[in-house]
């Protein structure tokens, strides 16, 4: 039996949530029965690469020509090189992974005529609520016509696959829920970690890590952080990311006169988390947040927005507190709570490790896809091969 060729497409490998995800994937499936192949454009310059970060291992060939732009010679040039490398490799299954990938990817592998196409919407794609209307009525039709010639979707969260929906992007049927997967490396000791980080005593530590860019809103961060440090002030918060909102970001903070540590994103994250009290998310929209998985599986509290999916990572009052996004009071509320309360916070941490780690493990996620995989190439006719174990029993025999 031949393996199933797989062709990736992610329009760049940047740190954020797409790239460990497909990076899990390319490690993960079976080599025996996926060929697998991931094309990605460049990474941009102030973007973390996950490549050199956290996926050195990782095969991926590099298209110039999808760098990113608005400009519709580029994406015609980007479009005409997936062509190329589509009828290069004659996949079986192209499996796109964000917006700019998903757009071109898919229009490639349709004019190809690819038997199976999958997109991933590793994040929410409608734009969010500051953004103008056109915008969104435009992504959002985009999204609905390329809909059409997708044989599946995959959602990280359920909240996001009813939104879609809601938005007219796509059919229930075609639908499929799959949280990211990761699995964090062992968490050192909390003093270690801070002496690491360069952290300075035994005060309390919030921290952020992710992508520092609009819709993750780290403006909040630094309100929240200025009204906690007015009651408690030997708080330190903690910012690990990089992005395009990085430099804007850092004035913003020292015409404040915030005691704000920045850290350029690093492969050891789970130091990072070692060393906080609470995890700090605020973000305007999200898919399934890795943040919170990863905060979860360094077994401390979260206080997140209540936005996308992060309902189906943080159960509130049990692993961490949610918010509604434009209540700043609430947010600052939550913190000193979280930060007042050794026994809550230990408690929500081990909430937490026990949740995350059984239910957003690297294992399952390769499993899903490894079973979408199945089933689509047997309806289609693609890969005559037996039964493989589905996730479910996976998940019993755990």
């Amino acid at each position: 039996m031949r393996p199933l060729r797989v062709l990736r497409i992610i329009s760049r490998m940047n740190v954020g949530e797409a790239a460990p995800q497909v990076s899990a994937l390319m490690r993960g499936l079976d080599p025996d029965r996926f060929e697998q192949r991931l094309y990605a454009g460049p990474v941009e310059t102030g973007e973390g690469d996950y490549r050199r970060l956290g996926a050195a291992d990782v095969p991926v060939r590099v298209l110039p020509a999808l760098r990113r732009s608005a400009r519709p010679a580029d994406n015609l040039r980007a479009l005409t090189a997936l062509v190329a490398a589509i009828r290069q490799f004659q996949p079986d299954l192209v499996h796109t992974h964000d917006l700019r990938g998903g757009v071109l990817g898919r229009l490639a592998a349709a004019s190809c005529r690819v038997p199976i196409r999958v997109h991933s919407f590793h994040g929410h794609p409608l734009p969010g609520p500051l953004s103008p209307r056109g915008l969104a009525r435009l992504v959002g039709g985009a999204e609905a016509t390329l809909a059409w010639t997708s044989h599946a979707l995959v959602a990280v969260s359920a909240r996001v696959r009813d939104d879609l929906l809601a938005a007219r992007i796509g059919r229930p049927h075609q639908y499929t829920v799959v949280p990211p997967g990761t699995s964090l490396s062992p968490v050192p000791d909390r003093d270690l970690a801070r002496r690491a980080l360069g952290l300075d005593g035994t005060g309390p530590v919030v921290a952020y890590v992710g992508p520092v860019t609009a819709v993750k809103r780290l403006d909040r961060i630094l309100t929240v952080a200025r009204a906690v440090r007015r009651t408690m002030p030997g708080v330190r918060f903690v910012v690990c990311g990089d992005g395009d909102r990085l430099a804007e970001t850092t004035a913003l903070a020292l015409a404040d006169g915030l005691d704000v540590m920045f850290l350029p994103w690093r492969p050891d994250v789970e130091t990072v988390y070692a060393a906080a009290d609470v995890v700090l998310l605020t973000s305007d929209q999200e898919g399934t947040p890795l943040a919170l998985i990863e905060a979860g599986q360094a077994g401390r509290p979260v206080v997140a927005t209540d936005v996308g999916g992060t309902a189906e990572v943080v159960r509130h009052g049990r692993t961490g507190l949610l918010c509604d996004r434009r209540d700043l009071d609430g947010l600052f509320r939550a913190v000193l709570q979280l930060l007042g309360d050794d026994d809550l916070r230990a408690t929500m941490g081990r909430a937490a490790l026990a949740e995350t780690r059984e239910a957003f493990g690297t294992p399952r996620l390769v499993a899903a896809t490894r079973d979408l995989y199945h089933r689509l190439a047997m309806a289609r006719g693609c890969w005559p091969t037996e039964q493989v174990e589905p996730v479910a029993a996976l998940a019993r025999a755990r």
